[in-house]
């Protein structure tokens, strides 16, 4: 590793843009697969990874949702949750918010229990082990209606005292957040807060909308904000976080090379941005390779890093004292490391 490399692993951080789902690499998938008796589609690991070549969001989808039927039991959700916290832990995550999509599994037979309970269980185990601590995001799934959006969030009513928001996902364009207006009125009602995909592939408009009509506190994605002036004013005043995937914009062609990705404007437009992974195992990289990524195509410095970091704990749902402890971590961090030159030898 480079001195940069180095520095940039080590470097404390919270992930708040992460679909557990979205971790399941081809090696468990095969796994899972053949100790649930499960078809992939696919006849190898090799065949399942060359597959991962998408054009747009809707085609990793496809193959998200295909690969998500390993996913049957209590066990298979514990054993994906433990293998992403143990790679984040390696990456410097301290602090990890988590999107779980119960519509995708339920639909398929498996039980709102036997999901939640495996994912909390390994959180649970990885706080206790290393001091990870973590939330847990319970995401609608836009392209479905708002009726099972509203049986999903009554099912979830046993295990709230496991979730700290509710969010919004999967294929945007042409589902916008007031699609989920009333669901997430509800939400909030029952105390829990809202975050929202936005301005990904869809509208700044969607943006406002998530804003407006969800009273979305963090905004997922938010590329496509800087293209309404008055928005991005907004979001600078009201210090409304937007949880950036570099990784993922490149590989679903949202930019189409990292060296024109929006990043560093957002930092200089003084939008609190932080980097995330998404869904690491499709999209080549976990968050501290995505912080490297952004390092070298967008020429970020140990400075931008360093606000980076402490962006993710500022923006996430941890309460001011833990939020206060973690960037005086990443503080102390940096100050006990030289000054490392431009080139990151």
């Amino acid at each position: 590793m480079t001195a940069i490399a180095d520095f940039i692993t080590g470097l404390p951080k919270a992930e708040l843009h992460l679909h557990i789902e979205g971790s399941l690499d081809p090696e468990l998938a095969f796994d899972m697969a053949w100790r649930n008796g499960v078809q992939l589609g696919h006849p190898s690991i090799e065949a399942l990874r060359a597959a991962y070549a998408f054009r747009n969001l809707q085609e990793f989808l496809d193959l998200y949702y295909q690969c998500m039927k390993v996913l049957r039991r209590e066990q298979d959700f514990f054993d994906l949750t433990w293998a992403y916290l143990s790679k984040a832990r390696d990456q410097g995550v301290r602090h990890a918010e988590i999107f779980f999509d119960p519509q995708a599994h339920t639909a398929r037979g498996v039980t709102f229990d036997a999901v939640i309970e495996g994912i909390w269980a390994a959180l649970r185990q990885a706080e206790a082990e290393w001091g990870l601590s973590s939330r847990l995001i319970l995401c609608f799934l836009r392209h479905l209606d708002e009726a099972s959006a509203f049986a999903t969030l009554e099912e979830s009513r046993p295990w709230r005292h496991c979730i700290a928001a509710v969010g919004l996902d999967s294929s945007e364009v042409g589902h916008p957040p007031s699609k989920f207006t009333r669901v997430f009125a509800k939400a909030r009602a029952e105390g829990l807060p809202a975050v929202a995909h936005a301005g990904e592939e869809g509208p700044p408009a969607y943006v406002r909308e998530a804003l407006d009509l969800l009273q979305a506190v963090r905004i997922d994605h938010g590329n496509r904000a800087l293209e309404d002036d008055d928005l991005v004013r907004r979001l600078v005043a009201a210090k409304i976080p937007l949880t950036v995937c570099p990784l993922s914009n490149l590989r679903l062609c949202v930019v189409d090379d990292l060296i024109h990705h929006p990043l560093k404007r957002m930092l200089d437009l003084g939008l609190m941005a932080t980097v995330n992974s998404d869904d690491p195992a499709y999209f080549g990289g976990y968050v501290a390779d995505n912080y490297l990524a952004v390092h070298k195509a967008l020429g970020l410095g140990r400075g931008d890093l360093i606000r980076l970091a402490r962006n993710s704990f500022e923006a996430s749902f941890l309460d001011p004292a833990a939020k206060g402890r973690l960037m005086a971590e990443v503080d102390a961090y940096a100050a006990a490391w030289p000054v490392i030159s431009p080139s990151g030898s």
